[in-house]
């Protein structure tokens, strides 16, 4: 970095820090963690309430000026302006100067003050004393602030910003840090993440648990409510700036999401200019291309980017498992294989726009697209007894397609420093298509027959939402808001078998049915913080929500699915001691809907052994969380451990059940019959131990008991259980050395899961990267390595009173990929620019995994 830019940068960055640094005793500080969006700027959140200031005295004395270079006779922007009281010596009240130098305070009391400028670049200098009568308006005239000219040696910054950080109510992993996940999807990010598990298909749990939220800068999409999995894969890596695990999620946030929010931060700029980023990958398993540029000028600021990606992946199964039917008992044996050739792309347009000093509005536009096609072959043994039944061998086209757009328009008004209110706007829609095709073959291999399942379903959703926040006194923070959100799902589906003359017509055992389930939420919060002079801080708060569902199966049956009213409280305690040590205790109860796939009623037999069909009349799950956490600092190593504990009733469940037909195979579908009850803990850490070297890693871990019905040997209903312990944890190290080369190493594993039939397998990664920066800093090459001495394997195991499975699935995922990327355009760095509210719907349960 030349001085030119090192000093541009310097400037901006510690000119914000003297704003807040010389109004810390005249306002309230907000810590990072407000809504964002797609094309938003994380810079702008807001930040978080800590109650440690004084009132500003109020009058009606008015204070007016002008800032300009003494060399150049330009307007200096963005400067600090303090009123000091002559009497106490400290700040009193506070502005900056316009993008024309222009200042002014306003409600101010009677007394005796001085102004002092202050810019970095430029000489802080005070006015002369003055005084504030009742009905007095000042004008400073032009002020000139003489620039600070030194020379400067050649600095060397050896220091690392953390990998994880914990803020008041999140944990928080910087994905940018992160070298050997560049080139992937936001699935390798979320495998890095403290306390998040992610599956071989890419789900996610957070302590063990898939009932979680996913959000992206903040807000909803229709694709994440339909399958979270595949909306991960949309998202490139390179993109990510920060991923936020929400455990303990205030009244302000949605009802849903019973474990907690994970709030995925996509990185964007401050930059005056025009710029364009290039980002490249190429690898055995997938390539991709990156392009995003920004404009910005003035009040105005632009947005536009694009991603794609291509992939190829192999994978080999094998599935032994015994059913009983009637009183029969068939074992299954199956072979199979697949080959993946997914394509994924992501298009965003945004703006934002100030409409005044104190008035913002800012609109985006994303578009994602999947195109997931998968070959799999088949070869299936059923025996009856000893008896060999029969031999199917079936080759299947699967195509997982779908596109979604997300449209959002937000405004925001401040009307003091912590006094605001938003009005947030967003339209949502996913179009999904799920077939199949299958070719039945002979014992040599001869055409037979053909079938196809067609299904096509659509997921919109509308919302409205308004924020309003106030401060209280010197110590106490009053937010409340309303929101409504109108969602519709359709699903049309049929089955079809081939004639002989090669078209197709319905098949009469899988009859042809649609699902139209419409569902509106009206909700209202309200919630209170309040700190303590002994640094105790509250945050209390609770949320109603009212759910109508509309539902109906076949065109014409009305589904009668209950309205549903819930209350739910919340309640963050934290204490911090002396040596940066902080206690924290939550309690919060949480609502999980059911999401898309739980409710398609589309029987999907891609597989015969192996039967998913979704359950429409599904009703919410309600979990009460507790948790207790501390956190500290033991010199150069920051530590965390929590222990947390999650009851769940009406819990929406995996159950298994055998086929009514003799091919052995198992049907997977959902039903509320569940109780789970959960306890673990968290540990993890991060120190340096040197300037250039970093390690940080954790442990997760917890107990599970789950109850629920199924069917038993005689057909009728019986209770079963099941309990278990699950370990995770992961290591990572990253390491700078000269001349802009930089090495990271990362593992990852995670232990068997329980389920309530059974238990899902245990699964691991590791990753080797470096990275070379170019001179000029503009773009950096790197090299990066996954499971390079081979595959992951993957054993899972079923057990019910009428049914027992192994499944032993191979994935050929050894990699080796070269990262570019590179900077081009001239660029100007600015302050920060004010803040913007966006929609949150954390609220939809996604369907592919149990709990």
């Amino acid at each position: 970095m030349n001085t030119h830019t090192a000093l541009a940068y310097s400037r901006t960055l510690l000119a914000s820090l003297l704003l807040v640094s010389s109004l810390s005793t005249g306002y309230a500080q907000f810590g990072p963690g407000g809504p964002g969006g797609f094309g938003s700027q994380p810079e702008r959140q807001k930040k978080e309430f800590t109650g440690v200031v004084e009132e500003t005295p109020k009058g009606n004395g008015k204070i007016a000026g002008l800032l300009m270079d003494s060399t150049t006779n330009k307007p200096v922007e963005f400067a600090t302006v303090a009123l000091v009281s002559v009497q106490t010596g400290k700040p009193v009240d506070g502005t900056t100067s316009d993008d024309k130098g222009k200042f002014s305070l306003s409600k101010l009391a009677p007394g005796e003050y001085r102004l002092q400028y202050s810019f970095i670049g430029y000489k802080t200098s005070d006015s002369r004393a003055f005084v504030i009568g009742k009905g007095t308006e000042l004008n400073m005239g032009t002020v000139q602030l003489a620039p600070d000219v030194r020379m400067l040696s050649e600095v060397v910054v050896t220091g690392q910003a953390a990998v994880i950080e914990e803020k008041v109510d999140r944990l928080v992993f910087n994905a940018d840090k992160d070298m050997t996940a560049k080139g992937g999807d936001a699935s390798d990010v979320l495998k890095r993440v403290p306390m998040l598990s992610v599956d071989l298909d890419g789900n996610v749990s957070l302590r063990g648990s898939s009932n979680i939220r996913v959000l992206i800068n903040n807000k909803p999409s229709t694709i994440v409510a339909a399958n979270v999995a595949d909306a991960l894969k949309q998202l490139p890596a390179d993109m990510i700036k920060s991923v936020e695990v929400i455990t303990s999620p205030s009244a302000k946030y949605d009802a849903e999401g019973a474990a907690g929010i994970i709030n995925i931060i996509t990185k964007k700029n401050t930059l005056h200019g025009l710029t364009l980023n290039v980002d490249a990958g190429a690898g055995i398993r997938g390539s991709n291309l990156g392009l995003n540029g920004s404009y910005r000028q003035g009040k105005l600021g632009i947005t536009l980017g694009g991603f794609g990606r291509a992939m190829y992946n192999g994978a080999s199964s094998t599935l032994n498992q015994t059913t009983l039917v009637g009183s029969q008992l068939l074992r299954t044996s199956q072979q199979g294989s697949a080959f993946d050739t997914p394509l994924f792309g992501q298009y965003t347009l945004g703006f934002d726009y100030d409409l005044a000093k104190n008035q913002s509005l800012s609109a985006n536009v994303r578009f994602g697209t999947r195109n997931f096609v998968q070959q799999q072959n088949q070869l299936t043994n059923t025996y009856l007894g000893d008896s060999l039944l029969r031999i199917t061998n079936r080759n299947v086209d699967r195509r997982d397609l779908s596109n979604s757009v997300d449209v959002n328009v937000d405004y925001i008004r401040t009307f003091k420093p912590q006094q605001e209110w938003s009005i947030s706007t967003q339209y949502s829609r996913t179009g999904l298509t799920n077939n199949f095709y299958a070719d039945w073959l002979n014992g040599t291999g001869e055409l037979t027959n053909r079938q196809r399942n067609i299904n096509n379903n659509t997921n919109s959703e509308l919302t409205f939402q308004t924020d309003y926040q106030t401060p209280i006194r010197k110590n106490q923070l009053l937010e409340f808001g309303g929101k409504a959100i109108m969602r519709q799902v359709d699903s049309r589906f049929q089955y079809q078998i081939a004639t002989p003359t090669g078209g197709y017509l319905f098949d009469p055992f899988n009859p042809s049915g649609s699902l139209n389930y419409q569902q509106n939420i009206g909700a209202g919060y309200i919630s209170y913080t309040y700190v303590t002079p002994s640094k105790y801080s509250f945050k209390v708060g609770t949320r109603y929500e009212h759910t109508d569902i509309m539902a109906q199966s076949n065109e014409n049956t009305t589904l009668n699915i209950p309205s549903y009213s819930n209350l739910v409280p919340s309640i963050n305690i934290s204490k911090s001691l002396s040596g940066g040590t902080t206690l924290k205790a939550a309690y919060n109860r949480r609502i999980q809907r059911p999401g898309l796939q739980q409710l398609n009623p589309n029987v999907n037999f891609a597989n015969p052994q192996m039967i998913m069909v979704g359950n429409p009349t599904l009703k919410p799950e309600l979990t009460d969380n507790v948790e207790l956490s501390l956190s500290t600092s033991i010199k150069k190593t920051y530590l965390n451990a929590s222990l947390f504990g999650r009851l769940t009733n009406n819990a929406i469940t995996m159950v298994r059940l055998p086929s009514d037909t003799l091919t052995g195979g198992i049907i997977t579908t959902f039903q509320n019959i569940g109780v789970q009850r959960t306890v673990g803990a968290n540990v993890f850490f991060n120190t340096n131990l040197t300037p250039k070297w970093s390690v940080n890693g954790g442990l997760d871990s917890y107990y599970v008991y789950m109850q629920g019905m199924t069917a038993g040997a005689d057909g009728k209903s019986v209770q079963i259980s099941n309990t278990g312990v699950s370990v995770g944890g992961r290591l990572m190290s990253q390491l700078q050395l000269n001349k802009g080369w930089s090495a990271q190493a990362f593992s990852f594993f995670r232990g068997p899961m329980p389920q309530l039939q059974g238990t899902m397998g245990s699964m691991y990664m590791y990753s080797l990267g470096v990275r070379k920066d170019f001179a000029n800093k503009r773009g950096t090459i790197g090299l990066a390595a996954e499971n390079f001495l081979g595959g992951v394997t993957m054993r899972t195991t079923l057990e019910s009173p009428v049914l027992s499975q192994q499944y032993v699935n191979n994935l050929h995922n050894s990699n080796v990929k070269v990262t570019f990327s590179y900077r081009i355009g001239k660029m100007t760095f600015e302050a920060p620019r004010k803040k913007s509210r966006s929609v949150n719907n954390d609220d939809v349960k996604s369907g592919g995994d149990d709990k």
